[in-house]
């Protein structure tokens, strides 16, 4: 399952880019904003280095 920057996440875990929201591909994420941890009720951050909307998969805990 995907979510998208903006919505709640519901399971703490790590999560992966998984694309922009805007369907764009540059420019790409660092390394560091590839993989993120979140906690259950932290709100899906956009990609800080260019501040665009993007898209998350869960990768595991």
């Amino acid at each position: 399952m995907r979510y998208k920057t903006g919505q709640q996440c519901v399971l703490k875990g790590r999560y992966a880019f998984d694309g922009y929201v805007d369907g764009t591909t540059t420019p790409a994420p660092t390394a560091e904003e590839r993989v993120i941890p979140l906690d259950a009720g932290d709100t899906f951050p956009p990609v800080r280095s260019s501040n665009k909307a993007a898209w998350w998969r869960y990768i595991g805990s």
